[in-house]
């Protein structure tokens, strides 16, 4: 994507800028990341990213619906598509495992870990990552809870408390991918989380 001399790329695709933009604030953050790390990234001028995009948080909230429904689109096929919350869950499980630790981008979770100690200018980039995770909580207590109505799970089992607990596994997930756990290392940890299934049934 090179520009001319007035500051108009000669070629510019879009999905690829809006791509490099991603994996930008993916391996930085959202505050770590500057307007020049993006242009950088981008290979356009300033003027060209904001004729494209507008600022930084409107390019950062196409951002996240663009992982939500490619690279963190993994969670969302697995609750749709598995019979079961178990099912969904297992799956989800796995796939982080693999996601996380894939080499073709930064690891762990953007959802996680982009808005993580924001500066007190960026506190709705916070809320809105939070409301983001919190309505993925509900999703899964309420998959869970269907199961349980139905007689899938065994009544009196704890919706809400599996939902947090497995939430908070596949965000620890994340953040050891961050740290550099492999992608044996958060299969080891999918499987010991899924062994809960067992205790709800007990």
């Amino acid at each position: 994507m090179t520009e001319t001399r007035r500051g108009r790329p000669r070629s510019f695709d879009r999905e690829a800028a809006l791509e490099q933009a991603l994996l930008t604030f993916w391996e930085r953050g959202y505050d770590a990341t500057s307007v020049s790390d993006l242009t950088t990234a981008l290979g356009i001028g300033a003027p060209s990213l904001y004729a494209a995009f507008g600022d930084k948080r409107r390019l950062f909230d196409e951002v996240v619906t663009r992982y939500q429904a490619t690279h963190g689109a993994f969670t969302s096929r697995a609750l749709d598509e598995e019979p079961t919350a178990r099912a969904a869950i297992t799956r989800i499980l796995r796939e982080a495992a693999a996601e996380y630790t894939a080499t073709d981008h930064a690891p762990g979770c953007l959802i996680i870990s982009a808005a993580q100690n924001t500066i007190p200018a960026s506190a709705e980039v916070a809320e809105q990552l939070r409301a983001i995770r919190q309505n993925n909580v509900e999703a899964l207590r309420d998959l869970i809870q269907t199961d349980v109505d139905s007689g899938e799970l065994p009544a009196g089992t704890d919706a809400q408390a599996l939902a947090t607990f497995f939430a908070a596994t596949i965000q620890g997930m994340s953040q050891q991918a961050r740290d550099g756990a492999t992608r044996e290392q958060l299969l080891q940890v999918a499987e010991l989380a899924n062994s809960v299934w067992d205790a709800a049934a007990a």
